[in-house]
């Protein structure tokens, strides 16, 4: 069975709010089976407009990804993300 990946490209405007999201969401993510293959760090955009925070989770399927992100929990915060960064989350399924 394919793996769920989410996939995030952020420009962070108010990092320490925006640390809030990240402490409370990852909990969650983590009892979806998420694992943080990029968060953070170093990056370049080489092609396109992006954000300057990456961040990519393997999930054991699509829709296990899909479902943390839509858990109530999750979105119960997710105002928190929007409210101080700028970006695009994707899911998307694996080959």
């Amino acid at each position: 069975m394919p793996k769920g990946y989410i996939i995030g490209h952020v420009r962070v405007t108010n990092p320490g709010a925006y640390s809030e999201c990240v402490q409370r969401d990852t909990p969650i993510f983590e009892r979806y089976g998420a694992t943080f293959v990029v968060r953070g760090g170093r990056g370049e955009v080489k092609e396109g407009e992006a954000g300057d925070r990456h961040m990519v989770m393997e999930f054991p399927t699509y829709e296990a990804a899909m479902a943390a992100y839509n858990d109530p929990d999750y979105q119960a915060i997710v105002g928190i993300r929007r409210a101080n960064s700028e970006g695009v989350l994707i899911v998307a399924e694996g080959t």
